[in-house]
């Protein structure tokens, strides 16, 4: 079995000004997308869907075939592409959009645009991450680890410390695990960042601004799930809806999805952690240290360059 990797590329970077899923910032112009499926593949992904806005989906789509048409898995079969759609108006029927709203439901509604393309053991990342080889690996043998079975989810957890950004605040689900490594509750946080005492900070789910362990294991968005993740989600994005469908800003965050379900008991989620170090572009200042850093890794022989030829 080959999992499958979608890949959050829907967001409209309104911080970074401008598409962060097509910045060129390897020493041939890669995009950070670039690097995740290379390591994807190396870890035995077999096929990539994109969620994407259907503004941009497709330059995107004929970039992407282009790009990677001489690309193998590893067990020299075609690697597979898909592209969803996420638009604000896809919500459950019954339900009449707030007419004043722009932006869509966030990441756990961009997630479920896959439900129609993925059947099996998948895994989900931020088009704008850098995640690291081992992470993919960890992953991947998770989800091949997994196929079968149902109720049963994983995040990929980065040390806080690791990934923060100097341009600015970021946003973090911040998890906690039981002895046995099940996730007992992941919060999202807003606004994190190191202060001039040293320590982290960090906005709650209540708007409070609270001291964040920077050894405390946080979600870049790196989960992996069962194929049943999209009923469950469904439902707790009804009741989402329900509550928030007049609220022009309200977002429906993968780590608000799980939590639910740890709640109501419906899923078992691992909490592993990666020995990688995160890098992104949340601001456009992140920018030229992310491009030294992928210089960097081609420089040292960790990729080759160019990254596809």
């Amino acid at each position: 079995m080959k999992p499958t990797l979608l890949v959050l590329a829907a967001g409209m970077g309104s911080r970074y000004g401008g598409l962060k899923q097509m910045d060129g910032l390897g020493p041939n112009g890669e995009t950070i997308i670039d690097y995740s499926i290379y390591d994807a593949v190396q870890a035995g992904f077999g096929k990539i869907v994109y969620v994407v806005r259907e503004y941009f989906r497709e330059d995107m789509e004929k970039t992407v075939r282009e790009k990677y048409k001489n690309v193998k898995c590893i067990d020299g079969t075609d690697l597979e592409f898909d592209f969803v759609v996420q638009e604000l108006n896809k919500i459950p029927a019954g339900f009449t959009l707030n007419p004043d709203r722009q932006k869509p439901w966030g990441t756990a509604h961009a997630v479920l645009m896959g439900k129609e393309v993925i059947n099996e053991p998948f895994a989900v990342i931020n088009g704008d991450d850098y995640y690291g080889k081992e992470s993919f690996q960890i992953l991947g043998d998770w989800l091949r680890a997994h196929e079968g079975s149902t109720g049963c989810y994983t995040l990929i957890g980065f040390e806080l410390g690791n990934t923060l950004s100097e341009s600015g605040g970021v946003s973090r689900g911040i998890g906690s695990a039981d002895e046995n490594g099940v996730l007992t509750h992941v919060e999202e946080h807003h606004n994190i960042a190191r202060a001039e005492d040293g320590k982290i900070y960090g906005d709650n789910a209540k708007g409070e601004k609270v001291c964040i362990d920077e050894k405390a294991l946080c979600s870049m968005n790196m989960w992996g799930f069962t194929p049943d993740y999209f009923e469950k989600s469904e439902k707790v994005f009804e009741e989402f809806i329900e509550k928030n469908i007049n609220e022009l800003k309200a977002e429906f965050y993968i780590p608000y999805a799980i939590d639910c379900m740890i709640q109501n008991q419906s899923a078992n989620t691992e909490l592993l952690a990666t020995p990688s170090r995160w890098f992104g572009v949340t601001f456009k200042e992140d920018r030229p240290a992310v491009v030294a850093k992928f210089q960097e890794l081609a420089d040292t022989g960790i990729y080759p360059t160019p990254l596809y030829k």
